[in-house]
């Protein structure tokens, strides 16, 4: 299947549940053909379950293709990733899977887990494995997690340190839904859940194959540029306390490629670069305010002025 006719088909399935949001699930899907990771910052009840839920049972597996993990202040890193026991019967230690064990995985409430428990996801979303006892255990293929916070509340919450922040892919807010989408949602949700008749619309290999194909779009010399001049231009800001990294750099041309690659074509525009800088650079940089929900909106605000402010190539 081109990946033209994959995301159409994707996202058609998981509007079907998740109401008004289309272009958000463009950007989630930009992110899993990226072989990206998600943070929803999101006040509860906005359909981020369902959505990752939705985004699971659209995909044919052969293993438990969705996973939830309630993040809690008690929660052990071996709650996650999983734990060598002592068969009795086997005479021997097994390994016994965690969670984390699946293709998309809902971190519900991340910052409410230690920071212990949360450095567990790091080696799992930078390499795709975890490693138990000195013994290595690789992920499956694709391996999705969409971790979610309440960016109100910060009672009882450990804030993510830069360096974790820094290895999500994109920062999205899902919002409330359109007054129309949400009546929609009364009619669609009232009797029955549509999640229960969601079909799968495509296989893991389909999804791997996206994933290789978005790799080969091609990128101008103009567009690298382009790329560098937008993430070197958050190094020096005066609004900029922090910049953005090279992994930042790496991530907007690799999300330019996906959206290109998203709309039929094998090479990158200025406009894709446009599409994906916001989501990819606004959560790696630090702004000088502060105060949770002030800061996710000035970073955004700061982006787009960027963006403003650097010619684009005329010449891909």
């Amino acid at each position: 299947m081109e990946i033209t006719q994959l995301t159409k088909v994707l996202k058609d399935n998981i509007a079907s549940v998740i109401y008004g949001k289309e272009d958000k699930i463009n950007l989630i899907l930009c992110a899993l053909f990226c072989g990206g990771h998600i943070l929803l910052e999101d006040i509860p009840g906005t359909g981020k379950t369902t959505l990752a839920k939705a985004l699971s049972k659209s995909i044919e597996t052969n293993v438990d293709s969705f996973s939830r993990i309630q993040f809690t202040p008690d929660l052990l890193p071996s709650d996650i990733t999983g734990i060598n026991y002592y068969n009795q019967k086997a005479g021997d230690f097994i390994f016994r899977k965690g969670p984390i064990f699946a293709n998309v995985i809902i971190a519900d409430e991340i910052n409410r887990a230690t920071p212990r428990t949360q450095s567990a996801l790091l080696e799992c979303m930078q390499e795709g494995q975890v490693t138990i006892d000195g013994e290595t255990h690789i992920l499956p293929k694709p391996f999705f997690i969409m971790a979610a916070e309440n960016p109100i509340e910060s009672q009882g919450t450990f804030p993510l340190p830069e360096a974790q922040i820094d290895r999500f892919f994109m920062r999205l807010s899902l919002g409330y839904p359109p007054i129309e989408q949400e009546t929609s949602l009364l009619d669609g949700h009232l009797k029955a859940s549509p999640l229960d008749t969601l079909s799968p619309v495509c296989t893991v290999e389909e999804i791997l194959n996206a994933q290789k194909t978005v790799l080969d779009v091609h990128l101008s010399q103009g567009i690298k540029n382009y790329i560098v001049s937008i993430v070197t231009a958050t190094r020096d800001n005066d609004q900029i306390v922090l910049g953005a990294s090279p992994r930042a750099t790496l991530a907007l041309a690799h999300a330019a490629q996906a959206w290109a690659a998203m709309q039929g074509r094998d090479y990158v525009l200025p406009d894709d670069v446009k599409a994906a800088a916001v989501p990819v650079l606004a959560h790696r940089i630090i702004v000088r305010v502060r105060s949770s929900a002030s800061s996710v909106k000035s970073a955004e605000n700061v982006i787009e002025t960027i963006l403003h402010g650097i010619p684009a190539p005329i010449k891909g």
